[in-house]
């Protein structure tokens, strides 16, 4: 498995562990996060968060040490009747505090060499305002920093 899928599979397993509807996080996802791509009319089971890898970039440094700066894309689909977009707020909220809390994510290279990722932090937010109520779909990019072993 590359890092790349490795980092996106722990993060979902750092998600569906965690958001079981438990203090400090209000919100259940049911295991409802996968690191793969689906779009809101694909969704049949609410909430659903959709992990997947973006472009990746690198810093070289001296010694042959290589930091790699790879974009995540965290896309969530819930489902409302009332006010999706309350519901979406408080998953984005409850994410983003997941997320500050867990900055090291365990992944392993192809060679079975494992470590942790050394930062990560939120680059935007994003929400569809309500226009596909009682769908809400919002979208959080992360940047994740990691040594290029």
């Amino acid at each position: 498995m590359s890092v790349r899928s490795s980092i996106a599979k722990s993060l979902v397993t750092i998600l569906n562990t965690n958001l079981i509807g438990v203090a400090p996080y209000t919100t259940d996802i049911y295991n409802g996060a996968e690191a793969k791509l689906k779009f809101w009319d694909e969704v049949v089971d609410f909430p659903f968060i959709s992990v997947v890898t973006g472009p990746e970039t690198r810093e070289y440094l001296p010694a042959a040490f290589k930091w790699g700066f790879l974009n995540i894309t965290i896309r969530i689909y819930i489902q409302d009747g009332n006010d999706p977009a309350e519901k979406l707020e408080a998953l984005l909220e409850d994410i983003e505090k997941l997320l500050d809390a867990n900055r090291e994510i365990p992944y392993s290279s192809a060679g079975g060499t494992e470590s942790t990722t050394q930062d990560l932090h939120i680059t935007s937010i994003v929400t569809d305002e309500g226009l596909l109520a009682p769908i809400g779909v919002g979208e959080l990019s992360i940047e994740v920093q990691y040594q290029v072993l």
